[in-house]
């Protein structure tokens, strides 16, 4: 089978599709307090990871643009996740056609700019496909690292709305067409 997933490189890394050898390093991830604390405030069950993975290569199925696996250059290690997608959030306000950029990387590895390197990346890739004028994102407030690398990245705060019953930042970056 021959992938039309885009592959995208940086200095250190490698933006590429999900493979089915992933899924115990992404299951891994998903499992780490650090992780999962801003997000789904538990960790992740084997089910559910599983079903992250089949929705990972799903959504380039079928919208044409997803979220890459990150592979750490001078490893080959899998080390999270990143990208766009159209998730159908129940969320005022509703996203609609806008894509949402999202990033999750292991707890290892933070602190040593790969999540500001990637969502670099990817935003440049997301430049030239979407027609679309702006991404948007959401963060919990008390993830400031995310909040950080997203506003590094161009994202500027425009609300603070419920979801989920939690509060979350909206943030928005224009595309650079």
């Amino acid at each position: 089978m021959t992938s039309t997933i885009p592959v995208v490189e940086t200095e250190r890394l490698i933006l590429r599709e999900h493979r089915l050898g992933d899924f115990e390093a992404l299951h891994t991830v998903w499992t780490h307090p650090s992780v999962y604390e801003f997000i789904t405030g538990k960790p992740s069950t084997r089910e559910l990871s599983w079903g992250r993975l089949l929705k990972y290569a799903g959504l380039w199925a079928l919208n044409g643009y997803g979220f890459w696996a990150v592979e750490e250059k001078a490893t080959g290690r899998y080390i999270g996740d990143l990208g766009f997608a159209n998730f159908l959030r129940d969320i005022e306000p509703p996203f609609g056609d806008t894509p949402e950029m999202g990033w999750v990387l292991a707890p290892e590895i933070h602190g040593k700019g790969y999540a500001s390197e990637a969502l670099a990346a990817a935003a440049a890739w997301g430049d030239g496909f979407f027609k679309q004028d702006y991404a948007r994102c959401i963060i919990s407030p008390e993830n400031t690292a995310s909040v950080r690398v997203a506003e590094k990245t161009g994202f500027k705060r425009i609300d603070e709305i419920q979801y989920t019953g939690e509060k979350v930042l909206l943030l928005e970056r224009k595309f650079r067409h």
